[in-house]
């Protein structure tokens, strides 16, 4: 079966069963995922079909960030995929499903499982490039609003004279999660995409910082300056 139509088969499957209202791990992120492993996959031996169904079933389970047991998300969603693709997918290589468990189980950043296959390695890049640049900025916020979560500290934006808390700050978050991303990539292609699409965060906390000073029109150098060296 071509690759194709297992795509077809899982978003089918996935629209039928994973209705969510969660912008942030809907079909659409699922789809984007699969795009940006894709590029990453080029030219690298890797089993394609295995990547695919990591990607399509990496956040079947996705506990909401305030969950006490956040960290265990894609663990459960590990064990959730197996049963999935044993139950609807009874064609699906049994051999591959022991992989894509452990690339479910290896994307999630706070799980801190580290991803021991190549097809590990480029879901968990795929996915952490999601929360980067334009698309990343917006599920900060979009996410920090469901939660209830102001979006920055008008007094104190960058948290010169704070403690950092992005339970408080969406804002924060760039800060605590985002900006430290490209370091934590596992694969070449993934870090170089993910210091590129860091740089737009990095200029959006520039452009929002000359803002809060009444500069409508410029960016704070300084903010540009500080932000980037950690990148």
């Amino acid at each position: 079966m071509e690759r194709t139509d297992w795509q077809q088969r899982f978003e089918a499957w996935l629209t039928a069963h994973h209705p969510t209202d969660d912008a942030a791990h809907d079909i659409s992120h699922f789809r984007r995922v699969w795009m940006t492993a894709q590029r990453m996959m080029a030219g690298q031996s890797v089993d394609a079909l295995v990547v695919l169904a990591a990607c399509y079933f990496h956040d079947i389970v996705s506990l909401p960030k305030n969950h006490p047991e956040r960290s265990q998300s894609s663990q459960l969603a590990a064990r959730k995929t197996r049963q999935i693709l044993s139950d609807y997918f009874p064609d699906f290589p049994e051999s591959l499903i022991p992989a894509v468990e452990h690339a479910v189980e290896a994307h999630s950043f706070s799980a801190e499982i580290a991803p021991q296959t190549l097809e590990a390695k480029i879901v968990q890049d795929a996915d952490r490039l999601e929360a980067l640049g334009a698309i990343g900025l917006a599920r900060v916020f979009a996410v920090s609003g469901s939660l209830g979560v102001a979006l920055f500290d008008a007094d104190d934006p960058f948290a010169d004279a704070r403690t950092l808390n992005d339970k408080q700050f969406a804002l924060d978050h760039f800060q605590t999660k985002l900006l430290r991303l490209p370091d934590t990539m596992q694969t070449e292609p993934g870090r170089e995409l993910a210091r590129h699409n860091a740089h737009f965060l990095v200029q959006f906390m520039a452009k929002l910082s000359a803002e809060l000073q009444g500069d409508c029109l410029g960016m704070d150098a300084q903010v540009l300056s500080r932000f980037q060296r950690t990148l």
